[in-house]
């Protein structure tokens, strides 16, 4: 296994880890690539694990002159792929990373041998984390209390209060002029029309307890996508990989042994 190391590729900071066929973990809106943590040792041993921190997300910087969409930040991934020499990937979103894996595989299919959506739904967030209470809340008690209080919801009854915690302290690394700008993106996108176009194997992973994005979601997000697996992790909230690690990466690995070969 090669040693962890972290890449600067354009406004992202990557954390790059193992050694073999790509795997791409993409956090959600103000999360970060920490929240993959519980992948590393796993995957690390027979994948390339990349894991990058979106542009004004975690370590990453956060420019003024550039935009924080879903369209900018596809773009961004595209900008990854380049600068490693990535022929074929398997991508995997969370949340509003769900979002941008989506429009990635429509617009690059013949880059990904396959796609999971973990946490995610083909159109915005859940009724908690629209638009409308995300903005009003940042301009009520400000960007850090408003994530920290997301995040107060996103975690399933049994989570650890450490684990809240960690969560808390991560996402407050967001600048509101960001999370704004993403939070306005994501509410826009709408991919319900064009779930049909995605050929790719997808696998698409919820907790039970998930209000962000709540288990109906998945449901439709799987049932639209042809040939798509679900995957209902019992005794966790939005971030199954981070609450029930050994069952998240047990799923994720009999995807990769099975569909994402070749």
């Amino acid at each position: 296994m090669t040693a962890n190391k972290t890449a600067a590729i354009g406004d992202m900071q990557v954390c790059i880890s193992g050694d073999g066929p790509p795997l791409i973990c993409v956090h959600g809106f103000t999360t970060t690539s920490e929240f993959w943590r519980e992948q590393i040792e796993t995957f690390s041993t027979d994948h390339l694990l990349i894991r990058p921190n979106l542009p004004g997300h975690g370590i990453s910087p956060h420019p003024h002159e550039r935009e924080y969409t879903i369209e900018a930040f596809v773009s961004d991934l595209e900008s990854l792929f380049q600068n490693l020499r990535i022929d074929k990937a398997v991508l995997v979103g969370l949340s509003m990373g769900g979002t941008i894996a989506q429009k990635f595989a429509l617009k690059n299919p013949t880059l990904l041998r396959g796609l999971v959506l973990v946490g995610a739904t083909p159109h915005g967030l859940g009724p908690d984390v629209n638009v409308e209470n995300v903005l009003r809340s940042i301009a009520d008690v400000g960007i850090a209390t408003a994530s920290q209080n997301v995040i107060e919801k996103s975690f399933g009854s049994s989570a650890p209060r450490a684990l809240v915690e960690f969560a808390k302290n991560e996402v407050i690394k967001t600048p509101e002029f960001v999370a704004r700008s993403a939070i306005k993106s994501l509410n826009e996108s709408d991919l319900r029309p064009y779930l049909k176009s995605i050929l790719i194997p997808t696998l698409v992973i919820v907790g039970d307890e998930d209000v962000i994005t709540p288990p109906s979601e998945s449901k439709l997000l799987a049932k639209g996508i042809q040939g798509a697996r679900l995957e209902i992790i019992k005794q966790a909230g939005h971030f199954p990989m981070l609450e029930q690690p050994a069952m998240f990466n047990r799923i994720l690995r009999d995807f990769l042994e099975k569909r994402c070969r070749g």
